[in-house]
């Protein structure tokens, strides 16, 4: 696999560096990214940094992720309009180790002629001094260019400004790059487009100080065809942490992908090839209401971040909403599959002396006479967990409540109440 050529039909790259194309043709190179510790996970906008580094190993060179222990200690002000809350060691420290188990799940690091690395700039950042770090990094810095740099420019204009400790970012991970380039003569840093100036500046450190040349690569920044950032939903950040996000959540916020996004989704965010993403755009082309592109991407995403058996357990709890089983899923998937339904609390204690099926239809409002509620059951439309019910004299105690916290209830294919036992 070539691995400029694959960047460029996923229309991947954005912006390169003068010569890169060739350099990479011809050479085994090494390429980081780095990631900053600002949570414990990463989150869906951090996906296809990590399929770039994918990427990269697959064409047969040495990613590198850097996962920013020191400059997380800082906080980059790229695309910020205010000052990023500090973090404490501590917090670093707990949110490194969650973010590299999370890199651990897609790249390989016992390839033999190319495996990956995962590295901490606390390595080299923590322990340098400060009169060190100016006479040998800052002498190579003029204020003038850091100031027409667009991260720094767009703060110095607001009424908040920058602090001192953001305007140094630049420096930090400008350093970052020297020594990877000194460590692991890495010649490559990829990234967002809005890290350019950040990346450049590296590069331009390297030229100063060993007066050898290193190289960058920028893709786009993503946004959805409303012009939305990706990545964010209603209820917030899209993680990649099954304790933040649970796989059902995350395979539904890929299946919501909209036509005009999904197959620039496709190209992205899987490994599929360019024939079988072709085949997926004439199924959008020929029948858009099949959803097939929607839900290929959901599968491949879900399946890389969180594995088969997550994908599995996404899928059955993705027919819920159908008339499947409910009583195998978690209650946190119950939760999330009827948090858009109306819901009515029982206390525990009510079902736990047993509560008629016919009191719980009409004090749920899922039926609004007992006569009905009666008429219902006879008839063969009312469901229990999504069981079909046809005893009028059913007693409903805490055995059928999921987990001792849900029991939904269904009447006709989609009037769906969720009982929470409280």
């Amino acid at each position: 696999m070539n691995f400029c050529e694959e960047i460029k039909w996923r229309e991947l790259w954005h912006t390169a560096s003068e010569g890169f194309e060739e350099h990479a043709e011809k050479n085994k190179i090494t390429g980081y990214i780095g990631f900053d510790p600002t949570a414990s996970s990463l989150h869906v906008g951090s996906f296809l940094q990590i399929m770039l580094l994918v990427r990269l190993q697959r064409a047969g060179h040495v990613p590198i992720a850097i996962v920013g222990g020191g400059t997380g200690l800082i906080g980059d002000p790229s695309g910020r309009t205010t000052e990023r809350q500090l973090l404490t060691k501590e917090m670093t420290d707990a949110n490194l180790q969650g973010i590299r188990k999370q890199l651990e799940r897609f790249l390989d690091f016992s390839a033999v002629s190319n495996a990956a690395k995962i590295v901490n700039n606390a390595d080299w950042l923590v322990s340098v001094g400060l009169v060190d770090f100016m006479r040998d990094v800052g002498k190579h810095f003029t204020v003038n260019y850091m100031l027409a740099k667009d991260s720094v420019d767009r703060r110095i204009g607001s009424d908040d400004g920058i602090s001192f400790t953001e305007f140094s970012y630049m420096m930090l991970q400008a350093y970052d790059y020297l020594e990877l380039f000194r460590r692991y003569n890495c010649t490559l840093q990829m990234g967002g487009s809005d890290q350019w100036g950040n990346i450049t500046a590296g590069m331009d450190l390297i030229r100063k100080v060993t007066g050898k040349h290193a190289h960058a690569l920028v893709v786009p920044l993503i946004t959805n065809a409303a012009g939305a950032k990706f990545g964010k939903s209603e209820g917030g950040p899209i993680w990649l942490d099954a304790e933040r996000t649970s796989p059902y959540r995350l395979y539904q916020f890929w299946l919501n992908t909209s036509d005009a996004d999904v197959m620039k989704y496709l190209k992205y965010f899987t490994l599929l090839t360019r024939g079988e993403i072709s085949v997926l755009e004439n199924r959008v082309l020929e029948a858009p209401e099949a959803r097939d592109a929607q839900r290929k991407l959901a599968e491949e995403c879900t399946r890389m971040v969180h594995g088969e058996t997550a994908l599995a357990a996404a899928l059955q709890a993705s027919k819920a909403l159908f008339g499947e089983d409910v009583t195998a899923l978690p209650a946190g998937d119950i939760a999330e599959i009827f948090a858009e339904v109306p819901s009515k609390t029982i206390a525990h204690d009510r079902l736990a002396t047993g509560l008629s099926v016919l009191d719980l239809m009409t004090e749920t409002g899922i039926a609004t006479s007992k006569s009905e509620a009666r008429r219902l059951v006879e008839n063969g439309g009312f469901y229990l967990n999504n069981v079909r019910v046809t005893d009028v004299r059913l007693q409903i105690g805490s055995a059928q409540a999921i987990e001792g916290k849900f029991i939904v209830l269904r009447k006709g294919a989609k009037g769906y109440v969720l009982v929470k036992v409280d």
